[in-house]
């Protein structure tokens, strides 16, 4: 009896020494009671969405992509945890978004470990960091194997996360591996086997900074996992010069005209964001490294 109830108290230790740990050098991810987290899209501010939309629109070449909805921006201000705003462009357009929707299967992978559906092995451990860090097509598509379709679209589509919701345009999706060849599970919506939009993946980033992707200690996983992205392209490019010393966790997709990236940025006082971009354009490269700046204008002017 003794040596059960040390047990139960050493585990505890445990979990309270884990919840004690945030990212280094971050508040994340940030502790706040579930009453005072509302769901994303409540948090849209009108003032912030009306001055994206303005200083987008400036640029007549996104000015047209908008337009057409080959263009989605979507960020979210986290700099105040208790007073989150958020704005977006073509919000609700879903677009192919190559290698960005693998943190689908991250998540899914993180569910199915606290589950005990799949095993947490190192391999596997390895694979979820070469996936995310490498965006590397194998061990994305190992994943996908070892998870299953039906996993993943469960996961995806649970009313805790809400990442694909068909009233609301769909969102992150994956339904074929990362290979040219394999059976598809496409999309119920546009039939799209890896997909995102920009409200959806922004949900993804908000709930993983406020610890509520399958548990804290799971979103605090995540965001490791995410940390120090090795591919320095896109919003990365810019953001190296403009602030190399900024914590950045990241994921970005690129397969012919579209070009995809998602950051959770954490430098000094304002410049606390979570940024998606989604484009379908061949000069989708360039557009994601110059919309850095305009973005940064934005949340500058809100402070």
């Amino acid at each position: 009896m003794r040596a059960f109830v040390l047990s139960i108290i050493l585990v505890s230790l445990i979990r309270a020494t884990v919840l004690a740990q945030t990212v280094e050098g971050t508040d994340l991810p940030y502790r706040i009671s579930e009453k005072k987290l509302s769901p994303l899209r409540s948090r849209t501010d009108t003032v912030f969405q009306n001055m994206l939309s303005k200083e987008l629109k400036q640029n007549k070449e996104w000015k047209t992509l908008i337009t057409e909805k080959k263009m989605a921006i979507g960020v979210v201000d986290i700099s105040d945890p208790e007073n989150i705003k958020y704005a977006r462009v073509n919000g609700g357009v879903m677009m192919y978004a190559a290698s960005l929707p693998k943190i689908a299967i991250l998540l899914s992978a993180m569910d199915a470990f606290e589950r005990g559906e799949i095993e947490e092995t190192e391999s596997v451990k390895d694979d979820l960091r070469l996936m995310i860090s490498k965006s590397d097509n194998n061990a994305a598509s190992r994943m996908i194997e070892l998870l299953g379709y039906e996993k993943i679209e469960e996961v995806l589509t649970d009313p805790k996360y809400e990442l694909y919701d068909e009233e609301f345009g769909g969102g992150l999706w994956v339904g074929k591996e990362y290979a040219r060849q394999g059976e598809r599970n496409p999309d119920p919506l546009m039939g799209l086997s890896h997909a995102a939009t920009v409200t959806q993946v922004c949900r993804f980033y908000y709930l993983m900074a406020f610890g509520r992707l399958v548990s804290y200690e799971r979103s605090l996983e995540m965001l490791l996992l995410m940390e120090d992205p090795e591919l320095h392209h896109k919003f990365v490019n810019t953001l190296d010069k403009i602030v190399p010393d900024a914590i950045m966790f990241r994921k970005s997709g690129t397969w012919r005209e579209w070009h995809s990236d998602s950051i959770l940025v954490w430098g000094p006082k304002w410049r606390r964001y979570i940024l998606v971009g989604l484009i379908e354009d061949y000069r989708g490269e360039e557009i994601l490294r110059t919309v850095i700046p305009v973005i940064e204008k934005v949340l500058q002017s809100l402070k």
